[in-house]
């Protein structure tokens, strides 16, 4: 039902650009000018410091929005309540309001503006205390920077992704991501690239905006850590965690700072309790043990990679990538000698096709043990990569694939690892 409502929108494709999410906010009442935000930007890492700041706050006692995208299976998942997806039928009925909105005389809204202004609605009329929102593409002309005081604005990390909107060099799109920056209002930062750096240095100095600059906590084994003398679980896997984490501790301090009571109880037990589907997520699927992640740019295939050796076992990659990102920079990241590899299309969407990612990854790493494509679904490719009991099959390259896998997957076939 979402999904042949919202179609309609999606050939206006993605255009940045505030006017449109403005105009239909006023139509709507401005609703998100009743709802304080913490605003979240950055390249990877946006989703995790969102899952764990929104379980924290709930954990302390606060009614809490969470805003993020893309979603793995339901429209429903980017729209959530103390954790809760929004009900289908009451999304529903909040998108057909939006629709209703639109001023026929001007342009027509993107789907993810008519998305972000049915979040907004949702939140300000189910009284949330908080939201924690994620940045769509980019920031400055992104359909969530409406918002002229937030809490805290968070930049997660810079790399390079999405060029072809946010532009092809980190200090391009540093200043887009800086556009979320306000005046007067503080910003938690994680290390950047040199060029990405100096650019938020700028604007925060331009602002005049308190900026507090984080370096990765500590761990203390695979599930702990310690950030300025704080020791807390870290459920999530991956060594990036421990800059996810710090960063969502920093933010609580600056949420503290501005009267927001959240105990140090209330940290451990939201930090515990956060779950964030698709990366780095052990699964046992048939019963044999996989690992599923979006892996979706070079940063984040590096840190798939760096989790992949620390489990020193040999791998079958069962990879779909879209045809807009980096395929030459992912595959050079995470292939190794001995590896195998299997490359399959991405359902619904434009994907770079498995035969030229298959003559991609052979000319990049010639050391292959096996490269095979499979113009299947995922399923059948999984099921060839499982034959090989020596291997760890690992799902990965798109969160849209790692979609279309809980998707089209009998519940019996899928359980927690």
């Amino acid at each position: 039902m979402l999904d042949s409502f919202l179609d309609r929108f999606a050939h206006f494709g993605v255009h940045l650009g505030l006017d449109r999410i403005q105009t239909l906010l006023a139509n709507l009442g401005n609703p998100q000018q009743r709802v304080p935000i913490v605003h979240v930007a950055g390249t990877n890492g946006k989703g995790s410091v969102c899952a764990y700041l929104s379980s924290i706050l709930t954990a302390a006692g606060y009614r809490t929005g969470r805003y993020t995208s893309p979603h793995l299976v339901s429209w429903c998942e980017r729209v959530c309540i103390d954790g809760t997806p929004i009900p289908e039928p009451e999304f529903a009925e909040l998108l057909k309001r939006v629709a209703a909105a639109i001023d026929p005389d001007r342009p027509t809204p993107t789907q993810f503006e008519v998305v972000t202004a049915a979040a907004w609605l949702y939140f300000a009329e189910q009284s949330v205390d908080i939201a924690v929102i994620e940045v769509g593409l980019g920031g400055r002309l992104d359909a969530t920077n409406v918002c002229d005081r937030p809490l805290v604005s968070v930049i997660t990390s810079i790399s390079r992704d999405h060029w072809q909107r946010l532009g092809s060099t980190l200090a391009e799109i540093a200043f887009e991501k800086a556009g979320i920056l306000k005046r007067d209002r503080p910003v938690v930062l994680g290390p950047l690239p040199p060029e990405a750096e100096d650019i938020f240095l700028e604007r925060i100095e331009a602002l005049d905006c308190p900026a507090v600059w984080v370096e990765p906590a500590t761990a203390l084994s695979e599930t702990e850590a310690i950030d300025n003398g704080f020791r807390y679980p870290l459920p999530l896997p991956g060594d990036v965690q421990l800059l996810n984490s710090a960063l969502t501790l920093a933010t609580v301090r600056q949420l503290r700072q501005q009267g927001w009571q959240i105990s140090d109880d209330a940290i451990v037990r939201g930090t515990n309790n956060t779950r964030w589907r698709g990366r780095l997520e052990w699964l046992t699927w048939r019963d044999r043990k996989i690992l599923i992640d979006g892996a979706h740019n070079v940063a984040s295939a590096d840190v798939l990679r760096r989790y992949v050796d620390r489990q020193q076992t040999l791998v079958t990659w069962v990879m779909g990538m879209l045809s807009s990102k980096d395929v030459e920079g992912i595959l050079t990241t995470l292939l190794r000698p001995g590896d195998r590899v299997r490359f399959l299309p991405v359902p619904g969407h434009s994907f770079a096709t498995p035969s030229d990612l298959a003559i991609l990854a052979v000319d990049i790493c010639p050391e292959l043990a096996g490269c095979a494509t499979d113009d299947v679904d995922v399923r059948a490719a999984l099921t060839a990569a499982c034959k090989d009991e020596g291997r760890l099959p690992v799902l990965c390259g798109s969160l849209y694939l790692i979609g279309d896998f809980f998707r089209t997957q009998a519940i019996s076939e899928i359980r927690n690892a």
